[in-house]
C-alpha cells in the first residue's frame, strides 16, 4: 500500500481553516497595555474561624 499526502494540509490550507473556524483574531496586546496584578489576600489564612460550639452553647437538658 503506497503512502499518499491526501490526509495532510499545507500551511496555507491550515491558515484558511483556522480563519474559517475562528474568524479574524483581535490585535495582540501591547506590553504597555498590560496590568501587573498584586495578590492582596493571604490564601493560607482562613477568612473566618471554623465553627466550634465548645461550651458557648446553652446547657443540654438531661
Amino acid at each position: 500500500m503506497a503512502e499518499t499526502d491526501c490526509g495532510k494540509f499545507t500551511d496555507e490550507e491550515l491558515a484558511f481553516l483556522r480563519h474559517v473556524r475562528f474568524g479574524t483574531l483581535p490585535p495582540r496586546s501591547k506590553p504597555a497595555d498590560l496590568v501587573e496584578t498584586v495578590e492582596t489576600e493571604q490564601p493560607w489564612l482562613p477568612t473566618r474561624p471554623h465553627f466550634d460550639p465548645g461550651t458557648q452553647g446553652p446547657p443540654l437538658r438531661t
